[in-house]
């Protein structure tokens, strides 16, 4: 008796290690993990023999060696003389400025295309279903290549550049517009602007603290122009305006002057804005059917206009439902930017692909595409998941 009663508790301790499914769960995400290892380990030794046995040189030294090409647009200090390295981080910052300015325009234009969608006017609601259905149903390359080939290609030369509003002018050559030269003073105006824009945050929060304590909110709309417009404005006089504009000036045979915007990067710009706004129009769409209806009636019951209501009701709540879907939107719009390589826009791909034809470094130019498109994303994932909760509903 006494020793069955000692053997039951081992065997039952023994069942329990391989049976709880805390153990059994660890136990598969090690194992996991070494195979992941293992798999990574083996193609890292497989590609360095095979780098070794082709006698080419690994690592990234090659990233010191000069560059000895140029490029078209070099939106920080670059010559042909700068190293590799140089050359790849003005392809980094092209792709940062196509990204950016195309996710702002994109945002805007899907929005107003989505509202649009729901719009009780026949003619409203037609057109920007034709837009929608249009640009969603064509690949990503074919409208970079319309915008570039269709559009910009056959506007005149720069001597017949057609003049626009503000100075500008528009030709073969790209979008000439003025170009403001500031000087060292101009750091002052900068500054005041920084300062109203922290102003204006920190006071949108003592407002919404005291909205929370009295039910009442003051309006924010007048203080944050005085800090962010005006402010800058007055330091602006007050420093002797210290800046000048150098006008785009049409000659006989070329444009001289202002601030040159090149046709691939409108080509490219325009593209990926117009084509992504298309889906994030339709997500609009859908996260404003997706509030009740309730909301609307009681918005028209409270004496609130379709704007209004719009703007105070139904978009804050959908949002809940746009943010995630809109996130991959983003993410696919700088993904898409590298096929800006089709029209010679120098972004990222296209100069890390010169970098590679010249070195020979394929799989370190490789990896640094792969690092920088990952880094970008998660930074934007991560922000869109900040905003995410930011706009989420608070139950009190």
């Amino acid at each position: 008796m006494t020793v069955s009663s000692g053997m039951a508790p081992k065997e039952h301790t023994r069942d329990s290690v391989f049976t709880n499914p805390k153990v059994r769960s660890i136990v598969i995400q090690v194992t996991l993990l070494a195979a992941i290892a293992a798999f990574t380990w083996w193609i890292v030794g497989n590609t360095a023999q095979n780098l070794q046995r082709a006698n080419i040189a690994s690592g990234f030294g090659f990233l010191d060696t000069r560059a000895g090409f140029d490029i078209s647009q070099v939106p920080i200090a670059y010559t042909n003389n700068a190293p590799y390295g140089r050359a790849i981080v003005v392809g980094i910052v092209n792709t940062l400025i196509v990204a950016g300015t195309g996710i702002v325009a994109a945002t805007i234009i899907g929005f107003l295309v989505g509202i649009g969608r729901l719009s009780h006017n026949f003619l409203v609601r037609g057109l920007c279903t034709v837009y929608v259905e249009t640009f969603r149903n064509i690949p990503t390359l074919l409208v970079i290549l319309f915008w570039y080939f269709g559009v910009l290609s056959v506007l005149p030369l720069p001597r017949n550049a057609i003049e626009l509003p503000f100075d500008s002018f528009i030709s073969n050559r790209g979008l000439q517009t003025p170009k403001a030269i500031f000087e060292p003073a101009a750091a002052a105006t900068f500054w005041a602007f920084v300062a109203g824009l922290i102003a204006t945050i920190v006071l949108s929060r003592v407002f919404a603290a005291r909205q929370r304590a009295t039910g009442h909110r003051p309006g924010l709309i007048l203080p944050a122009l005085g800090l962010i417009v005006v402010l800058p404005l007055v330091v602006f006089a007050a420093t002797g305006f210290p800046a000048t504009l150098d006008i785009p000036k049409l000659g006989t045979f070329n444009l001289s002057g202002g601030f040159q915007i090149r046709p691939e990067f409108l080509a490219i710009f325009l593209a990926l804005s117009v084509y992504t706004a298309a889906f994030i129009a339709e997500i609009v769409r859908a996260g404003i059917l997706s509030v009740s209806k309730g909301q609307n009636e009681a918005a028209a019951a409270l004496g609130l206009r379709r704007g209004a209501a719009l703007r105070l009701v139904i978009v804050p709540q959908a949002f809940r439902v746009i943010i995630p879907p809109l996130t991959s939107q983003y993410l696919n719009l700088i993904k898409n930017s590298s096929l800006g390589l089709a029209i010679g826009y120098p972004d990222l791909v296209a100069v890390g692909s010169t970098v590679l034809n010249q070195s020979g470094q394929s799989i370190e130019v490789v990896v640094i595409w792969m690092a920088v498109y990952l880094g970008i994303s998660v930074t934007i994932s991560i922000l869109m998941n900040w905003f995410n909760r930011r706009m989420k509903l608070v139950e009190r």
